[in-house]
């Protein structure tokens, strides 16, 4: 990942919110993860669209934590 995607923005940078400086970084750190998802199904022998199928599943999951066991 480039020097650049792991720089978190400053108050004095004019960013207005944490959120708003931590964001570059969270979507590079997403996308990374992807990539390393993607190529360990696809080294393993798993189709593509499987891979993604299920990778969008994880997020759906993620996001209704009422789904997840606790």
């Amino acid at each position: 990942m480039p020097n650049a995607a792991r720089h978190v923005a400053s108050p004095e940078d004019h960013v207005l919110t944490v959120q708003e400086a931590l964001e570059p970084l969270f979507l590079a750190l997403e996308q990374e993860a992807e990539l390393k998802m993607l190529s360990a199904a696809l080294s393993a022998g798993w189709p593509l669209d499987e891979a993604v199928a299920a990778i969008d599943e994880l997020r759906r999951n993620e996001l209704l934590p009422l789904s997840r066991p606790h």
